[in-house]
Order: structure tokens, then C-alpha cells, then sequence
């Protein structure tokens, strides 16, 4: 009887040589489910803009009454058809030409140089003024004044 036992257990270790692949199953499996939880939680916050194509420029450079055109240049200052003005003023130019014309487009001319800080500022105060149509045209030269 001992010995049949004995046999018996000799087999069970004979069968047993392989490699036990359901922990490191189980891992790869937390390691998906994690991933995947993580993925769908993971936002971007961006800022959208909007700029003209360029074969358009022609054609609103002929139409020049029907866009409004507001210049930030590199020193941080604010002018309309050539003329200074502050932020504060932006609002109320781009509500009287809003009311000229309502689907007529805002394009911000702003110098690459300018600081950011009041593009933005003149693009919330263009928006606040009733144009969501707003777009920017970065530009290099100029806009020292």
C-alpha cells in the first residue's frame, strides 16, 4: 500500500513541471483595466482658434468694410483702422460694428512678439462685444509703433 502511495504521488510531479501562468495573467489584466480607467479620465484643455485661409486674403483685402481688423503689436498696444485705443475700448468698437453689421468677421492682427496675455484679452473683449466669429492672423512685420 505504501507503495502504490508513493506512485501515485510520483505521477502528480511528473505532470507538474509546466509554468504557472495565471498570476502573471491576472497581472496584465489590472495593468489593461488601469490603463483604460486612467485614459478616460485624462482631458486636454485647449484654447480653439480659428485663423482665415490663406487664398482668402485677396478677397477680404477687396471687402474691407465688411471685416473688422484689430492690431496687437509687439509693445502690448491696440489699434482699429490706425487709431490707438485701450482694451477697455475694444468692447464698445466691436459693439457698434457688430451692429453695422452682424455677421461681419473680427480678425485679430497680432504680432507673434505681442504678449499673449492681451490677445487674449482683446479676443474676450471681442467676443463679449456680440462677434463669436473671431479669428487671428499672426504677422511679424510691423506693429512697433
Amino acid at each position: 500500500m505504501r507503495m502504490a502511495r508513493h506512485s501515485a504521488v510520483d505521477e502528480d510531479e511528473d505532470e507538474d513541471h509546466g509554468i504557472d501562468l495565471a498570476p502573471m495573467l491576472d497581472f496584465v489584466l489590472n495593468l489593461l483595466i488601469f490603463f483604460i480607467i486612467t485614459a478616460i479620465f485624462v482631458k486636454e484643455v485647449g484654447l480653439t482658434l480659428s485663423s482665415p485661409p490663406p487664398n482668402n486674403q485677396a478677397k477680404q483685402n477687396n471687402d474691407d468694410s465688411s471685416t473688422m481688423y484689430i492690431a496687437v503689436h509687439a509693445n502690448g498696444d491696440i489699434s482699429i483702422d490706425q487709431r490707438l485705443i485701450d482694451k477697455a475700448a475694444v468692447r464698445a468698437n466691436v459693439e457698434r460694428f457688430h451692429g453695422e453689421k452682424p455677421e461681419g468677421p473680427v480678425i485679430v492682427v497680432a504680432n507673434t512678439k505681442s504678449p499673449s496675455g492681451i490677445v487674449v484679452g482683446v479676443m474676450d473683449q471681442v467676443r463679449l462685444g456680440g462677434v463669436m466669429n473671431v479669428s487671428v492672423a499672426p504677422t511679424d512685420c510691423g506693429g512697433t509703433r
